[in-house]
């Protein structure tokens, strides 16, 4: 019987919508909103002659392209992230499991990274600068992880840690008979909805002017915010905790937070970089404009 201090899991179908045969999870629909969102912010941003400077921009066809290159980098890298860094002896055992997305799996880390390759082959390809295109990502991302950890929420998946006495705990219907921390919810509100404003303030402040600037922002931010909720979070049952226990006094150090290590040391270089203007675009010769001189009066 849980506790008494224990909130009852709130019983929302899995399906937000389902025709006939054909079913759309709340789970693909938050990649759906989050994506499509995400593509509506950045072409407002793209549009706003105010943030730029003489940083090349990308067009909004640009934009608009950009889109389906970052979703299959964040699907395919969010799959093969989650095979290396989390459960890769299953999928040695089994490949075939590995194109079984159905069955869940995908890695945030893994995400990023396939998103961040996209990008780069994409700036490549158009004759971008990758760290602008970086920088628009990071403003707009936080849209899709706001979505995203409210849908693993309704699925009652990737919940937190035994609470017992946490007044506002949950018993989640997979996570055994003791109340837990809502720990999904915590990752919205900091990597989603706080990060969204950190990320709305910073772009309003400085613009796409210094390139890395906001991208460095948002890959520190969400180590950090990461990182805090992951001493609410259950980590993965494969793995456990890598280092002491779950308790606080021992750390319970977790994949997640060693993954948000690297992460946080290159946003923060990059922050460090952009604002002593290194990554800030060369102007060639031939696009200086000098003044005519002027004459005096006779």
């Amino acid at each position: 019987m849980p506790p008494l201090l224990a909130l009852p899991f709130p019983a929302i179908d899995p399906v937000a919508v389902a025709i006939g045969p054909i079913t759309i999870k709340w789970y693909a629909l938050a990649y759906i909103v989050g994506l499509l969102g995400g593509w509506y912010y950045a072409r407002r941003l793209v549009a706003a002659d105010r943030y730029w400077g003489v940083v090349r921009r990308p067009s909004l066809n640009d934009i608009d392209d950009l889109i389906v290159w970052v979703a299959l980098g964040v699907v395919l890298g969010g799959r093969l992230g989650y095979v290396l860094f989390y459960n890769l002896p299953l999928y040695l055992a089994d490949p075939i499991e590995i194109l079984a997305i159905r069955n869940g799996g995908m890695s945030f880390h893994g995400g990023f990274l396939g998103a961040v390759l996209a990008m780069v082959l994409f700036a490549r390809a158009r004759k971008l600068q990758a760290l602008t295109l970086l920088d628009l990502a990071g403003v707009v991302v936080p849209i899709g992880l706001f979505f995203g950890r409210i849908a693993n929420f309704v699925n009652g998946e990737l919940w937190g840690r035994i609470a017992p006495d946490f007044p506002y705990a949950i018993v989640f219907p997979t996570g055994g008979p003791l109340p837990r921390h809502p720990s999904q919810l915590y990752e919205a509100a900091t990597e989603g909805a706080l990060l969204f404003v950190v990320m709305l303030v910073a772009v309003r402040a400085n613009g796409f002017r210094k390139p890395g600037l906001m991208g460095g922002i948002f890959v520190l931010g969400y180590a950090l915010a990461r990182t805090f909720c992951e001493f609410f979070r259950e980590p993965d049952r494969q793995l456990g905790y890598l280092f002491g226990t779950e308790t606080w006094s021992t750390g319970g150090i977790t994949m997640g937070m060693v993954l948000c290590v690297p992460m946080a040391l290159v946003g923060l270089t990059v922050v460090v970089l952009a604002l002593r203007g290194t990554t800030r675009p060369r102007v060639a010769a031939e696009d200086v404009v000098v003044p005519p001189a002027k004459v005096d009066a006779a």
